[in-house]
């Protein structure tokens, strides 16, 4: 498609705005700065001069490229000059009354062409849109921080926009070097709507006392292969931002169950426990530098521990040889009869059930007995689940086995850690897509890029194993009857009629 308009406005520029200033001016865009505080413009351009310049020092753009892009860059004074350009785009303070106000203020100034778009996070496009005379002309781009990095903008219609703008600003999205993604307007559209699984079920665990906070981010960073553990990620966005995010989605889906945040973030919240920039959140912080609790740190194993044979319990030949193979890595004496020998200790892998469970399920005795999650790379990961009567010898044994690997152990659990994280998130993309808030192709694209997950969430749960993803929320819900888990009918129809999950659906006339 050719490009339908050469010059775009940002007004508010923030870190946000000028991210967005930044990559449009090195597309060959005519860019105009502007901001209500007074000096606020050129400042950005300042900054924009010392990022460019660094970018050279670093090889990553030519002397030549940095100087056209700059002086593509133009300061504004007033709002009726911003108003001008084929494009405006906004980037202030996420309310919706001083968002609606500025509009109205640039529509009565801007030419009858003019495309209006806010970069919103959490407000409704058809809400902001309400306030203006010609809604059909605005539209949702929503850029992720940092806007240089994080190659994906949502593009989200309102109710009354012109289906016109979305393929326009599609042009404009690939032509700064990012992907384009059309979400519906809806909360969080989609990044923000399928981000909320990873941390709230994480809240959840570590409210029902699974496991400690270094424990969650350990099992999730090394064992599912994402970059930062869910508290890590909470304190470097910081809960004074994240809480009420999560409070304002969920209270915009009518206290969805999968969506429902936890009471600790709003305490801690209260107390200023805010994350990296207080100093304290999830973790302490010395010279913004984390430091590290006593269980992160190396323990020292008892010695002199005698180690008994290992029975595997197990539901299938796969899952019995992962667990075979591992055991037989570390050296282990393994009991092979049908039944485990009265000394033996027992090692059993169930999906979405909990270490009780799996005890009367193998039929062993729980004092001996513990879990292991084949959700997560043995290699990088090896979590172990006691259950309640498990003894402190049987700990002690299960950690001088596993002492020279890198294992952790947590309480007794419907679904483990992993088990539970994972199915959430891909449950609540599969109930995305039965929405239509966006295509499959086009939650896994904003997920993977705007979130750093390892894979977006339906191809995760395609790799797994749909059917196993099944499995995992049918065993959480029978145990715990917590609507948070129930199965979406998107997912189910799927693993019934043995499709993938990023299938495409045919068009219905």
């Amino acid at each position: 498609m050719q490009r339908r308009f050469k010059t775009v406005s940002i007004v508010g520029v923030g870190a946000m705005g000028t991210g967005i200033a930044q990559i449009t001016a090195q597309a060959g865009y005519d860019v105009y700065l502007y901001d209500q505080d007074e000096g606020a413009g050129q400042q950005a351009k300042n900054n924009l001069k010392k990022i460019f310049d660094s970018l050279i020092e670093r090889g990553k753009i030519t002397r030549k490229d940095a100087v056209e892009a700059l002086n593509k860059i133009n300061v504004v004074e007033t709002l009726k000059d911003a108003a001008q350009s084929d494009l405006v785009i906004e980037a202030i303070i996420e309310n919706l009354e001083i968002k609606q106000k500025l509009f109205q203020k640039i529509e009565k100034e801007k030419r009858a062409e003019t495309i209006l778009a806010s970069n919103t996070s959490s407000l409704s496009i058809s809400a902001i849109g309400s306030a203006l005379e010609q809604p059909q002309n605005f539209i949702g781009l929503h850029f992720f921080n940092p806007v240089p990095l994080m190659k994906v903008v949502e593009i989200i219609p309102g109710l009354q926009t012109d289906s016109e703008l979305s393929y326009v600003l599609q042009q404009y999205v690939k032509d700064i070097g990012h992907t384009p993604v059309i979400a519906k307007d809806t909360p969080g559209f989609i990044v923000n709507h399928v981000g909320r699984a990873y941390g709230t079920e994480s809240l959840k665990i570590l409210g029902e006392g699974i496991a400690s906070v270094s424990t969650i981010d350990t099992i999730l960073r090394e064992g599912l292969g994402f970059r930062l553990g869910p508290f890590e990620l909470f304190d470097l966005t910081a809960l004074d931002v994240s809480h009420p995010a999560m409070e304002s989605i969920y209270s915009q889906f009518y206290q969805e169950p999968r969506l429902r945040p936890h009471t600790l973030t709003k305490t801690m919240l209260s107390a200023g426990m805010v994350g990296r920039k207080a100093g304290k959140g999830f973790y302490e912080y010395h010279n913004n530098q984390k430091v590290l609790e006593k269980t992160e740190k190396k323990q020292t194993m008892p010695k002199g521990v005698k180690i008994p044979a290992i029975w595997i319990g197990a539901e299938s030949s796969d899952d019995y040889k992962k667990i075979f193979n591992l055991l037989t890595t570390i050296g282990a004496t393994i009991d092979h009869g049908e039944r485990p020998e009265r000394d033996s200790l027992t090692l059993l892998t169930v999906w979405g059930q909990d270490a009780t469970e799996a005890s009367i399920k193998f039929n062993v005795k729980p004092e001996n007995s513990l879990c292991i999650d084949l959700m997560t790379d043995l290699n990088q990961q090896i979590t172990l689940m006691i259950n309640p009567s498990t003894t402190s010898q049987t700990i002690a044994q299960y950690c001088a086995l596993f002492n020279a690997s890198p294992m952790v152990m947590i309480r007794d659990s419907v679904g483990f850690v992993a088990q539970r994280v994972i199915a959430s998130i891909v449950n609540l993309a599969c109930d995305i897509a039965q929405q239509q808030i966006a295509s499959v192709e086009d939650i896994d694209l904003a997920v993977k890029l705007g979130l750093g997950y390892p894979q977006g969430p339906l191809a995760w749960g395609d790799k797994i194993g749909p059917s196993k993803i099944l499995r995992i929320l049918e065993g959480i819900y029978e145990s715990t009857h917590d609507p948070r888990y129930r199965v979406s009918p998107w997912l189910k129809r799927r693993v019934i009629l043995g499709l993938s999950l990023t299938n495409k659906e045919q068009d219905i006339v």
